[in-house]
Parts: C-alpha cells; sequence; structure tokens
C-alpha cells in the first residue's frame, strides 16, 4: 500500500487545510523553503515535491503553504497499520508514507486476494486516504509496482522488468550513475551478471536488485510480534453498543481460557482490539503479576481499565471484528491449597496488586527488588510490583548482629566535613547540615571496591565506617578515595541513617 497524497490528506482530515484552493506543506531543507507534499488541486496544475516555494507560487500564485509535520503524518501511518490488522497479523510499515502486508494464508477470509484488497482500498477511501496497491509474491516487488508502475503488464515478472532503475529506491548518486551508463529500467540490470554490476555500483545495488525479483528471501519485519493465542469473532453486521462488544469480549476471553487450562498455562497481559466498520482499531490491555487463565478475573480488570478511561470507547458506525490477544503464555499448573492458607493469601495479594495497578496505572506501585551487587546505591531497584514474577529473596542478617546496611540512603549522598585521628583513619568529628557531630563510637572499615568490569575510567574506592555520636544518633559515612595513592585529599559523605 502507497499514500501519495498522505500529508496533505491528513490536513483535510483535521480540517486544518483549505477546501477550495491548492496547498502544499513545506520545510526547511538546506536554507530554502521546499515543497514536502502537495495536495491533488496542486498536482493536477504541475506543482511537485522538492519545488522550492517561489518557484510553486510562480505557477501558481493562489497556492497556500502549510507546515509539514511528520511525526503527525507517521502517527496516522500508525492508525491505518492497527486497522489493517484485520487482514493479517504480519503488518510493517514502509516509511514515510507506505504500509506492506504479507497476505499468505489469510486471502480465504475475503475470497481471493483481489477481493481483500478492494475491500482494505474502499475502508480507506471511506476513511478519506487515495491508496495505490500492488500485490507481488515479495515485498519489494509489491512497494516498487505500487510506487512505480505505470500501466500494466501479462505477469508480475514482467512489470517489473518495466519499471525504473529508481524502483530500487538508491541514493541519488548510484541511481545517476545507472542511468548514465544506459542502465535505465531493471529489464537493463536483470539479464547482466550481479559480479561486474557489484564491482562498479556497489553491493547494496545488486542485493535491492536481486530481492527484487525475488532471486533471494525477503521477508518484511511486522511491527507487532505474532501472539502466542489469539481468538476473535467477525460479526456480519456492526454492533454500536460498547456494553455488547464487551459481552463478545467476555466470550473470548472464556474461549481463551480454555485453551490455556488444556495446555496447562496462563497468561500475564490480555490485548483486546475493537475494530470499527470505518478502519479504526481500539485497544484496551489489562496485566497481572502472576499468570492466570480465569475467565471472571481477567474481565473484572478489563471492568477496572474502562473506569479509568479518561474518553469512553466510541464504537463510531459499530464494531465488525472483536480480539483478544495473549502475547506470552507462561506455566500454571493446577495447586491444591495449604490448610494454613498460604497460596491463598498470595492469590489475593496478586489480585489486589493487579487491580491497584490497573486502576491507578502499572508504576504507581512499586516492589522492591534485591540485585547481585556490593554497590550499596545499586543494589535495590524499585520495579512496577506488577512486574514481579518471583518474592525477593533477601540476605538474612546474622542473630544478634546490627544491620549492615541503614535504613534510609540518600542519593546522592551528601557531603561533610570530617576531622580524623590520621588522614586515612576513622573519623572523629564531623559537620552536617551546618551541625558539628563527636564521634562516640565506630566500626570499619568496609572497604567497597568500585566494580572496574562495568565501569570505564579510574573509579574511587570507599571505606564505609558505622558511627555513633555522642547524642546516641547513628550514621553511615565513607572516605571517597584512598589516601594519597588515589586522591591526595579524599572527600567524605554521608550516605545513610541508621533507625
Amino acid at each position: 500500500m502507497w499514500f501519495p497524497l498522505l500529508p496533505a490528506e491528513r490536513r483535510a482530515r483535521d480540517g486544518t487545510a483549505p477546501t477550495d484552493t491548492p496547498y502544499a506543506l513545506i520545510e526547511k531543507v538546506r536554507g530554502s523553503m521546499r515543497l514536502a507534499a502537495v495536495d491533488a488541486r496542486a498536482q493536477a496544475m504541475g506543482i511537485a515535491i522538492d519545488m522550492t516555494l517561489a518557484d510553486a507560487r510562480a505557477r501558481v500564485p493562489e497556492l497556500v503553504g502549510l507546515d509539514h509535520d511528520p511525526v503527525a503524518d507517521h502517527l496516522l501511518l500508525e492508525r491505518i497499520a492497527d486497522g489493517c490488522d484485520r487482514y493479517t497479523p504480519l503488518v510493517a510499515i514502509d516509511p514515510p508514507d507506505g504500509l506492506t502486508l504479507d497476505i499468505t494464508g489469510c486471502a480465504h477470509l475475503f475470497a481471493s486476494e483481489e477481493a481483500l484488497a478492494d475491500d482494505l482500498v474502499a475502508r480507506l477511501a471511506a476513511y478519506g486516504l487515495h491508496a495505490r496497491h500492488a500485490l507481488a509474491a515479495t515485498p519489494e516487488a509489491a512497494q516498487a509496482l505500487a510506487r512505480f508502475q505505470t500501466m500494466p503488464a501479462a505477469d508480475e515478472q514482467g512489470a517489473v522488468r518495466r519499471l525504473g532503475v529508481v524502483a530500487l529506491r538508491l541514493d541519488e548518486t548510484t541511481e545517476l550513475a545507472l542511468r548514465r551508463a544506459g542502465l535505465k529500467t531493471i529489464g537493463d540490470l536483470a539479464g547482466r551478471p550481479t559480479g561486474p554490476l557489484a564491482a562498479r555500483f556497489g553491493n547494496a545495488m545488486t542485493d535491492a536488485l536481486t530481492r527484487l525479483l525475488g532471486k533471494s528471501d525477503s521477508r518484511i519485519t511486522p511491527r507487532r510480534v505474532a501472539p502466542a493465542l489469539l481468538v476473535e469473532r467477525r460479526l456480519a453486521e456492526p454492533i454500536a453498543r460498547t456494553e455488547h462488544a464487551l459481552a463478545i469480549l467476555g466470550e473470548l476471553t472464556a474461549e481463551a481460557a480454555q485453551d490455556m487450562e488444556e495446555r496447562h498455562l496462563g497468561g500475564r497481559r490480555f490485548v483486546a482490539r475493537f475494530f470499527r466498520s470505518d478502519g479504526l482499531a481500539i485497544d484496551l490491555a489489562v496485566e497481572t503479576s502472576l499468570p492466570v487463565r480465569d475467565a471472571k478475573v481477567v474481565m473484572r480488570l478489563f471492568d477496572e481499565r474502562l473506569d479509568t478511561l479518561t474518553d469512553p470507547i466510541d464504537p463510531g458506525f459499530g464494531f465488525d471484528l472483536i480480539r483478544l490477544a495473549v502475547p506470552t503464555l507462561a506455566p500454571l499448573a493446577p495447586t491444591q491449597l495449604l490448610l494454613e492458607g498460604g497460596a491463598v493469601a498470595e492469590g489475593e495479594l496478586a489480585a489486589l496488586i493487579d487491580r491497584l495497578s490497573t486502576r491507578m496505572g502499572r508504576g504507581r506501585f512499586r516492589r522492591l527488588s534485591p540485585r547481585d551487587t556490593h554497590i550499596p546505591e545499586q543494589a535495590v531497584l524499585a520495579l512496577p510490583a506488577i512486574d514481579a514474577t518471583s518474592p525477593a529473596s533477601w540476605p538474612e542478617p546474622e542473630t544478634g548482629e546490627p544491620p549492615m546496611r541503614p535504613v534510609h540512603m540518600f542519593d546522592p549522598p551528601q557531603p561533610i566535613q570530617v576531622t580524623a585521628q590520621v588522614p586515612d583513619g576513622p573519623p572523629r568529628q564531623f559537620r552536617w547540615r551546618r551541625t558539628l557531630h563527636d564521634v562516640l563510637r565506630f566500626e570499619g572499615p568496609e572497604r567497597i571496591a568500585a566494580e572496574w568490569w562495568h565501569e570505564k575510567g579510574a573509579k574511587l574506592t570507599r571505606d564505609y565506617y558505622r558511627i555513633e555520636d555522642t547524642r546516641g544518633r547513628r550514621f553511615w559515612v565513607f572516605r571517597h578515595g584512598l589516601y594519597e595513592s588515589e586522591r591526595r585529599d579524599p572527600g567524605w559523605y554521608m550516605h545513610g541513617l541508621f533507625a
């Protein structure tokens, strides 16, 4: 699929383009204002892309110039790709204005490949978008025919060989070199050995040629990975009530749950997609902290998600396709509940985390997870609670021993002024936040070196001390750098407070 007027038609759909005069979208290129896109009226008047704004207005004085917004154009292309998921799960974006669909094994849903393409073009036309399409055995051939074919041919190979070398979509220098050598069409290149061509024009040209001719394996890279489990319901007549669509989603969830139960699997993410008859697609996704396959639990989370939406789901002219996908599956065997209710309590906690994360946001509730590192500020990560797959394993302190790490740590550590007995000895007195503290007891040093296998450059060693002042307050301080061997005058820092 190729959308030659995508930027202009996006402006027309948004209502920000004039309705009775030709217009063009402009951008600044090397200090000059050039046309990045034009509408159909300007194109019919001979205005072309890449012309300067001054030359275009010399030809058509009434031409209106609008700012080009490639980000908005790409977002529209993403929305179109979402709607194309109704035809195949393998959809790739060909920037800046094309889509490639792998419809292998999908044409039977529409009787034929041509019927599938006609249905897609009709939906796009109703959406206000003009598209050119082509069917071919390779993605490169399909895009080349959609973009550059000017007259029909007897077969695909004949049509491809009649295309100009511009269909290879190479850089301007290589394309100009091919034309000067008299190689103007794909047919001129197809009958020549690739060795001399690669030596003169580069391997990129011969690689593009072999892919275009189908002589090498070429596949698209879909924008979404195919889910592990997919169930859908195609409706003969669109339904215009959201509650009816949710009822069908409940049936699909029960169908998916039965399939997962037979395979002793569960899912942690469920994605519902509602396809509107006008081509738009609406996504709704929920997550769980543990694998589940209970349809009632999943639908309860979908209800929570609906309650948090700022704008309710708009069915428009109705939904004609509803799909439920489970991206990944995890083992979930039947379990026997403990007599003391431990498994029940764990399941209830996971369900509570799921509901709160769905209602308030997945990043609002966090769970501390230990890391295998001796750097204090890197030893703990605060992850979304719904992402934790197993309980954290924390080291147990020795019985009767004080804690090795403080309850509260500063990030970053705060500088202090220290008076030490000797330059590399323990602190005897320090000033922190304009308050002078006399050290009564200390324990240390605990020497922590930098992780040289991870960090680049010279890193300083830390000597940590657990200290107690005359008022009974306990602190965790460190000297940053070994005296004289790493730094001439090492600094001191307050890193934490004990309870």
